[in-house]
């Protein structure tokens, strides 16, 4: 049976510790102080693990179906109460705007309850979450009729979302797109397939809007010919509009959720903002979804780490080797003595905490880039953001992916088996190093487009914000250690940074054999800021300042060092990577 509990009081804890009260003092926010986003919190954590928990396993068992006569497809029981929780509550429209139905309640709210959610049933929450993505897709760019048709409807979760970008020939490389969109009249008509559409069809909400990437005639080449669409599955007339689900994607994990190739024969669209300038609409949304995604790491991390402290509180193996550590009249200690399990379990929790903490420093200057009053503070923000999304996408993912294979590991063969928890949460998270921009291609766009925006200065701010909670650091005899270590690691990835920059300039296949690990390397620095921020307000606060400067040493002593081979790597040549000829393979 899978158990949940909330981590509410470390929310709360990193809430305060970067900096959520300014976030509730802006115009749009006063009403969600921190009293109010702890009653929040609390509510969330509940219908995770009372609503949604219970539907997970099922879930995963019974799958998805497609019916190939009518296009319908069925989903897991137990979905319709969860779906019916998450609108009633509000948590489809969490951050939208409160002129068109919305919470209108601060994205740092809405991520911490994405994490909550993610945790009790990551299939189901993945509807709302591309709502979201949606919502604020058109917030930003549909025109005032678009939103006054479709922003209170999706925001009540009476209608749902998805993007529609992939096609079977054209993956990362949406410029190779051939979906096409002809004008009729005041809308479009749309032909061509996608595929791995998430949500794509289902019978939980009354409508689907999808967001569909297409070319209008005589669009550019490339990216720059884009058009973005709305295409509902029923049109304002109630009729059935030309866009259906021909088939299911069979996966690893995630069967709850239905991955779904969809056709489009004359579907009738909607333009959404200018023709040819669809790419800015659909990075708002995909930038929403690689926070999301690299949120998974965090929640499946945490639910795995929950299950396999219990079982290492509970399982009787050897006996402890320090002898003052033996249970007396037992014939064997439980797990939770041995120093290698503590190891893993200890990875698992710093790096989670750290990565949590990634994950509100992030939305909360997503908060503040949008409404802050100074134009200054808005631009670090919206910088800061710009910088850490690729690293939150892919390294929230690849370190969350090892977090719950250490946790598996943990409890040894019960994890690996369907008696126990941790074996579906390593298939549902798997998905996440791939979609949303593979992980390889978040690494490409840090070294090869975010390092070098404005002269560096991305790359600037967020030194600055590492080097002022190194000086924050330094005065106190608990967190200086950890100061000392996160400058070397600074300083060194300083180092490394201007290096690759000289020699890719000379060879620019240096950037696609490096971005992984220099990716890598940098989330190790960002998760050392997370918690060195976390170990200077425990102390300066007088609150969970034992555990937090627990965990943070054990990551300064025990994690960080794992740079030290990266670093050595990007030193090395590439040609190991790049000289051998094809037939080498």
């Amino acid at each position: 049976m899978q158990h949940y509990t909330a981590p509410i009081d470390d929310m709360m804890f990193q809430l305060s510790a970067f900096g959520y009260d300014e976030v509730s003092k802006l115009e749009p926010f006063e009403a969600f102080d921190l009293e109010t986003a702890r009653m929040f919190l609390e509510q969330t954590g509940t219908l995770a693990s009372e609503v949604l928990l219970p539907s997970n396993r099922d879930g995963d068992k019974e799958g998805t179906q497609w019916d190939p006569q009518t296009g319908e497809v069925t989903i897991a029981s137990g979905y319709e109460a969860g779906h019916k929780a998450l609108a009633e509550n509000g948590y489809y429209g969490l951050t939208a705007d409160m002129e068109h139905g919305g919470g209108g309640a601060p994205i740092t709210l809405g991520t911490l309850s994405k994490e909550m959610l993610m945790s009790g049933n990551k299939s189901l929450s993945m509807c709302p979450g591309l709502t979201n993505g949606l919502i604020e897709a058109l917030e930003a760019f549909g025109s005032d009729e678009q939103k006054e048709m479709y922003l209170p409807k999706l925001a009540s979760g009476e209608w749902t979302g998805t993007m529609c970008l992939t096609e079977p020939h054209s993956g990362t490389d949406l410029g190779l797109l051939s979906t096409t969109a002809e004008e009729h009249g005041d809308h479009y008509k749309l032909s061509g397939t996608k595929i791995w559409i998430t949500w794509g069809e289902h019978g939980l909400s009354e409508n689907i809007i999808h967001l569909v990437l297409a070319r209008l005639p005589g669009a550019p080449a490339g990216i720059k010919g884009i058009s973005t669409f709305i295409v509902p599955k029923f049109l304002p007339d109630g009729s059935r509009n030309g866009i259906a689900c021909t088939g299911l994607e069979h996966k690893m994990g995630i069967h709850g959720s239905p991955t779904c190739v969809m056709s489009l024969e004359g579907a009738e669209g909607w333009l959404v903002g200018e023709p040819n300038k669809g790419m800015r609409t659909m990075f708002i949304m995909m930038n929403a979804a690689r926070l999301f995604t690299g949120l998974e790491g965090v929640s499946l991390g945490e639910i795995a780490y929950q299950a396999a402290l219990s079982f290492a509180k509970e399982r009787r193996q050897s006996r402890a080797m320090a002898r003052s550590k033996r249970e007396e009249g037992q014939a064997a200690d439980t797990i939770l003595v041995h120093p290698d399990v503590r190891r893993m379990l200890l990875d698992v929790k710093s790096t989670t905490h750290a990565l949590r903490g990634l994950s509100i420093f992030i939305s909360a200057n997503i908060d503040l880039s949008t409404h802050h009053p100074d134009e200054a503070v808005r631009q670090d923000a919206d910088d800061l953001v710009a910088l850490m999304i690729p690293i939150m996408k892919a390294y929230g993912t690849e370190r969350g992916f090892k977090n719950v294979s250490d946790a598996m590991q943990v409890c040894g063969g019960m994890g690996y088996t369907t008696d126990g928890e941790i074996e579906q949460y390593l298939r549902d998270l798997r998905i996440a190093m791939i979609y949303e921009g593979t992980n390889h291609i978040q690494a490409l766009d840090l070294v090869g487009r975010k390092l070098a925006l404005h002269d560096g200065r991305l790359y600037r701010v967020f030194g600055k914000r590492v080097r002022d909670a190194i000086a924050a650091a330094q005065g106190n005899e608990a967190t200086a250690p950890f100061a000392a270590k996160l400058g070397e690691a600074l300083r060194d990835l300083d180092q490394v940074t201007m290096a690759l920059g000289k020699r890719a300039a000379g060879d620019p296949e240096v950037m696609g054999a490096s971005a992984s690990t220099y990716l890598t390397a940098f989330g190790l620095v960002v998760c050392g800021f997370s918690l060195l921020t976390q170990a200077n307000h425990a102390v300066s606060s007088g609150t969970d300042e034992r555990a937090k400067l627990g965990l943070t040493r054990h990551f300064f002593n025990r994690v960080l060092p794992e740079i030290e081979g990266h670093f050595a790597i990007l030193a090395s040549p590439h040609e190991s990577i790049t000289q051998f000829d094809d037939a080498d393979f």
